[in-house]
């Protein structure tokens, strides 16, 4: 079909409102992480979606650093390690 031949006609014209309504949704990366098993159990438990799951998790984490003034990465030591 050629985009002269597409039928626009019943999309609704984009006005003030929709822009007012609208919300930014940030672009995904993909990258490789390497988690621990028990880690990556844990969040599939929860069904669909545990790549989802972990990315809210990570940002509420980096939301409550940054709302304490500390913006550095650094790992928390993990149990059972000096």
């Amino acid at each position: 079909m050629k985009e002269e031949e597409i039928d626009y006609s019943d999309i609704p014209e984009l006005d003030d409102d929709f822009f007012e309504k609208a919300t930014f949704v940030s672009a995904k990366q993909t990258i490789t992480i390497r988690l621990d098993s028990d880690v990556v159990t844990w969040l599939k438990e929860g069904g669909k979606g545990y790549q989802t799951r972990a990315n809210r998790i990570l940002r509420s984490v980096m939301e409550a650093q940054r709302k304490r003034g500390n913006n550095s990465v650094a790992a928390p030591k993990r149990s059972g390690t000096p």
